[in-house]
């Protein structure tokens, strides 16, 4: 079994920033595939950031360039630096991980509302 949990959340203006942690237990996490999604109201969620346990990133197009994913595996930890954040942005974020055999795993999540 495997437990994420979320910190960071907050409110920020317009082209202001916050960094998204997540901290997870219970299994080998530098093994696992590590992502960050995000719902906002009434949509579905969505994939924001992943980076695999070889450090390759993928970043969805609505974040490239202002969005960071890195991982810290000593402290099973997993992080989202926002940058330059946009009212878009606002949404509940989720960290998710995926085991080698393909098993998800959710956090509860964090919210981030961006709004001067």
């Amino acid at each position: 079994q495997v437990e994420l949990v979320e910190s960071g959340g907050g409110l920020a203006q317009p082209g202001g920033s916050l960094r998204l942690s997540c901290v997870g237990s219970g299994a080998v996490f530098s093994m696992y595939r590590m992502g960050w999604f995000r719902q906002a109201p009434g949509q579905e969620r969505q994939l924001v950031a992943t980076i695999t346990d070889s450090d390759r990133r993928h970043y969805a197009d609505a974040v490239m360039g202002r969005f960071t994913i890195s991982r810290d595996n000593t402290k099973k930890t997993v992080f989202l630096q926002m940058d330059s954040l946009k009212p878009e942005d606002t949404a509940v974020y989720y960290c998710n991980s995926r085991s080698p055999m393909g098993r998800q795993y959710w956090g509860q999540g964090t919210q981030v509302t961006v709004s001067s």
